[in-house]
């Protein structure tokens, strides 16, 4: 699997550099988000601008990104879902459960937005 990974104060930015998640990429991309969850890191973007093609084993890594992060406190945010993607997505209704969007800067807005949160969402519970 051909990737490459930027890690910020605040998130990772991996970027998958193959054209298809499917049944022969999807056990490793699901593991290396898993690692990069349980090593610590809480908020993720996965570029997948690359990517043309995503079978049911791919949404499913997908999936088990999102779990991971969100398991962790954290937000996983995919950014630059080609067209197949994104019928994929619809198709299999789950446009409500992954958090998608368009550009970097818009995930990087995300996940600003939820560190604002849940630090808000701390202070009130120390209430």
């Amino acid at each position: 699997m051909k990737y490459t990974i930027d890690k910020k104060e605040q998130y990772c930015n991996f970027t998958l550099n193959e054209e298809k998640i499917d049944t022969a990429l999807a056990p490793a991309l699901k593991s290396e988000l898993i690692t990069m969850a349980a090593e610590g890191h809480r908020n993720m973007i996965l570029d997948i601008s690359g990517v043309k093609y995503v079978d049911s084993s791919g949404l499913s890594a997908l999936l088990v990104g999102n779990r991971a992060f969100t398991e962790v406190g954290g937000i996983f945010v995919i950014v630059g879902s080609q067209e197949h993607v994104l019928k994929l997505v619809k198709i299999s209704q789950l446009e409500k459960v992954l958090y998608l969007v368009p550009t970097l800067e818009e995930a990087v807005d995300a996940i600003f937005m939820h560190e604002i949160e849940s630090e808000l969402g701390d202070e009130e519970s120390e209430d």
